[in-house]
């Protein structure tokens, strides 16, 4: 009788995660979609710091793909800006499927010890980096950048 009632009792508990896992694996993307963290990217000396989530969403087809960014931006110098402290900058470019290359998105942060969220969309993207410098709190020339940063290539997929 015992042995009825814990084989009963498996099959009710292996019927119902069975029926909690069967709407999760609807909504699982497919196999062509990825993502994943990068950074953290540093300007020259560490004055300033970049990272966050990179999704990228593929067609059905397998040729054209969506891409989200999502960050944060870290002003990390302390000094003030009469004794030559500077803002935040990070700046993205993006290359498409002929490899050629542009800017996509930048943002500027003049705040420390604090972080600004920043996230921006691309479509057709093969491959997109970032770098992030440092920029005076009223100017528009980047400095003391630190190198380009792949974030996502078509690739490593």
């Amino acid at each position: 009788m015992l042995k009825k009632i814990t084989t009963g009792l498996a099959a009710v508990a292996a019927t119902t995660a069975l029926a909690l896992a069967l709407p999760a694996a609807a909504y699982a993307s497919s196999p062509d979609d990825h993502s994943e963290y990068w950074g953290p990217v540093y300007a020259k000396h560490h004055q300033a710091k970049a990272q966050g989530w990179v999704g990228v969403d593929w067609d059905h087809d397998g040729e054209s793909n969506e891409v989200t960014v999502r960050g944060r931006l870290w002003d990390l110098d302390d000094r003030t800006y009469r004794h030559g402290g500077k803002c935040a900058f990070v700046k993205f470019e993006a290359s498409d499927f002929d490899h050629d290359w542009s800017p996509v998105s930048y943002k500027k942060y003049c705040g420390y010890p604090g972080s600004k969220p920043f996230h921006f969309q691309e479509h057709d993207v093969f491959s997109l980096r970032a770098k992030v410098c440092q920029i005076g709190p009223h100017s528009n020339y980047p400095v003391k950048c630190g190198p380009w940063q792949y974030i996502y290539t078509a690739e490593s997929e």
